[in-house]
């Protein structure tokens, strides 16, 4: 004798369609802005340059602009950017060196001496003080 078999089973209902996702939440401009100004003064922080809660959030990305400008002279000249920063205590050549942003001193001034001394990193010979 063979074992009984079991009826078919009735086909399964379709499944409802999933409810769709809700949409995410728009971004607050302002917080997206404020999260980018903290990215960069943490970028300049790191390159040992202070930056503040009350610089301007457009001056601070000059400033890094500024920064990346002069950095750029530098390694065109050969300089190295690990000897020759803020941190170094012995730069391989001082015209090598961001100058350093003095206490108090405002963003837009601080660029223009980190574009003045771009500008006499590109007429700098190397060894020559």
């Amino acid at each position: 004798m063979s074992p009984a078999r079991r009826p078919p089973r009735p086909p399964r209902p379709p499944r409802p369609p999933r409810p769709p996702r809700p949409p995410s939440q728009p971004r607050n401009p302002d917080d997206e802005r404020a999260g980018v100004v903290a990215e960069v003064a943490d970028r300049l922080r790191s390159r040992g340059i202070m930056v503040s809660s009350a610089d301007a959030p457009d001056a601070v990305a000059d400033l890094l602009s500024a920064v990346e400008r002069f950095e750029a002279a530098v390694e065109a000249h050969g300089g190295d950017l690990m000897v020759d920063d803020l941190k170094s205590a012995q730069p391989d050549d001082r015209h090598f060196v961001l100058p350093r942003r003095e206490s108090g001193e405002a963003v837009r001034a601080y660029i223009v001496r980190i574009d003045t001394a771009t500008i006499a990193l590109r007429k700098h010979k190397r060894g020559t003080d």
